[in-house]
């Protein structure tokens, strides 16, 4: 039986696993794999840990505040906590060069999305158009995943945009903040949705309502920022974790996979790495090579591999990311009422607004900030102290944010290549973005269509306050090895197999010829588990 060779332990990697291996396949999987801390105290609440913990601020903040954002209108509005840390660590073999964008890379098991929020939206037709598939043809796998890692979902306004597809429970409770925006938009939903092309529904997420395979249901613990303490929000991690249970499963972790090489009739015949303790470069022999690393760590294991065996340096082009603009606001009915920080803390609800062309769709995450430790807004204050605390204390419950995500589009302009002289004499990839023609018309307008739909909502946005986010925040990457029907260099076919190797496989976000305004994650593992499925 031959040996299929992943490299990368995300989300994308583990569900290819987990099918190959469900299929009857040996898989071996080559990974850096850093590990975080076990979560302390997995049954309190977020206001029990601040009585409980010794130094509580050590836990929520970190031992020197590492996490506090000040006050910086051109910064970010918030920081990963200190649990978090391990997933951005990076390692000294990786360097990347960019330019006009701010690429974040993970080294953790499980990928960044150990760090995401749980959102889960499958692609539509018109998302699908320039797919070598439709939706059609990738509900099946939807359904899948959403089995195995549970999701919630509702049949609501949000559905014509967000298909619904089996294995979906029932929302979780909504936060009294979410309850009441979704009341507001019933009351004003002729008004929202015909005038406006505006609507709203259910988050769908990857989160249990219900006690499942070792992994409890949501507790409303209010901790989700710092980690699910008990499982209910699913990370890769978990996969990994099933992977590695099965006879036929080898994790190789603390390695770096710096390239590939390959013969005359460009196929694969080895993987090269680096032990991350020391010591020489290792190879091992590959039948067939799986990148799973992520759209820029594969893009650059793929470019190296040309370097090294012929000396060129290539350019990828079309890299994508979704750009977003955080947009706090202020729900007038709610000042002065309580906050109750027992809830799920990502957003629960989701709104969508329709453009011409169907594949533009503009998906806004709605966020009700019930836990949050401070906002944009009072960092924003001209108080002291002592006053804008009291201030935070009285709006607290009537504090949101709305995290905007527009579509993007491949372009020659925007690609990854390499530097092969990087520092220490490394090969470094480099990152480089061009901002499409007419972005700014396109955000103007669309941060004026998102104010009035808060409006009708009953909501204020504080002026000057919303935050245009740099290209690669939202950790959206696509694009650069894109899905053809056509055999073009640099292309993979419609079942991910590379168009320039015939044993390579990729099955994350660099084979994505569009990219849509949702967030990518569970379409990524969809691909991943249609590529296991359909084509071994």
């Amino acid at each position: 039986m031959a040996t299929i060779t992943v490299v990368g332990s995300g989300a994308s990697g583990v569900h290819f696993a987990l099918t190959a291996l469900q299929r009857g396949h040996r898989v071996r999987m080559l990974d850096v794999g850093k590990t975080g801390p076990a979560p302390v105290r997995p049954e309190d609440s977020f206001t029990q840990l601040k009585q409980n913990l010794a130094s509580p601020e050590d836990y929520l903040l970190g031992r020197d505040f590492e996490s506090v954002v000040y006050p910086d209108a051109s910064s970010e509005f918030y920081g990963f906590p200190p649990g978090k840390d391990y997933i951005f660590e990076p390692v000294p073999q990786y360097q990347v060069e960019a330019r006009e964008f701010a690429p974040l890379s993970s080294f953790a098991r499980g990928g960044l999305a150990q760090a995401w929020t749980g959102g889960s939206y499958p692609f539509n037709d018109a998302e699908l158009s320039e797919f070598p598939f439709d939706y059609e043809d990738l509900a099946p796998f939807y359904g899948a995943v959403a089995g195995r890692i549970g999701m919630t979902g509702s049949a609501d306004d949000l559905a014509e945009f967000i298909p619904m597809h089996a294995e979906l429970s029932d929302p979780l409770r909504l936060d009294p903040h979410s309850v009441q925006l979704m009341q507001a938009y019933a009351r004003r939903r002729d008004a929202l949705r015909d005038g406006q092309r505006c609507h709203l529904g259910h988050a769908r997420l990857a989160v249990l309502n219900q006690d499942r395979d070792g992994r409890s249901a949501c507790a409303y613990l209010g901790r989700c920022l710092w980690g699910c303490p008990i499982h209910a929000l699913y990370t890769p991690q978990l996969t990994l974790d099933e992977c590695r249970r099965h006879p036929d499963f080898e994790y190789v972790p603390d390695v770096y996979v710096s390239h590939f090489t390959f013969g005359d009739d460009r196929r694969i015949d080895s993987v090269c790495f680096e032990r991350l303790d020391g010591g020489e470069s290792e190879s091992r022999p590959v039948e067939t090579l799986v990148l799973a690393a992520g759209a820029l760590a594969s893009s650059r294991m793929y470019l190296e591999s040309i370097y090294r065996a012929t000396g060129r340096v290539e350019r990828l082009t079309g890299l994508m990311d979704n750009r977003q603009v955080l947009m706090p606001f202020v729900n007038v009915g709610r000042i002065g009422t309580r906050s109750d920080p027992d809830v799920y803390q990502y957003n629960q609800v989701a709104m969508g607004l329709e453009e011409d062309a169907p594949e533009e769709y503009v998906h806004c995450l709605v966020t009700t900030l019930s836990t949050a430790l401070i906002h944009p807004i009072v960092q924003g204050v001209p108080f002291d102290l002592k006053t804008s605390l009291r201030l935070f204390k009285n709006v607290h419950a009537a504090l949101g944010l709305v995290n905007v995500n527009l579509h993007d589009r491949r372009r020659d302009e925007s690609y990854v290549t390499l530097d092969p002289e990087g520092p220490g004499g490394r090969p470094r990839v480099v990152v480089a973005y061009s901002t499409p023609e007419g972005e700014s018309r396109r955000l103007r307008a669309t941060m004026k269509r998102v104010k009035r739909a808060l409006r009708t909502l009953g909501c204020i946005v504080p002026p000057g306050m919303a935050h245009v986010r740099p290209m690669g925040a939202s950790v959206h990457y696509a694009g650069t090895l894109p899905m053809s029907e056509s055999a073009e260099p640099r292309t993979v076919a419609p079942d991910c197999r590379s168009h320039d190797f015939e044993n390579l496989y990729l099955v994350d976000g660099a084979t994505f010829p569009f990219l849509p305004a949702k967030n990518i994650t569970f379409t990524l593992m969809a691909n991943a588990t249609r590529v296991a499925e359909t084509a071994f």
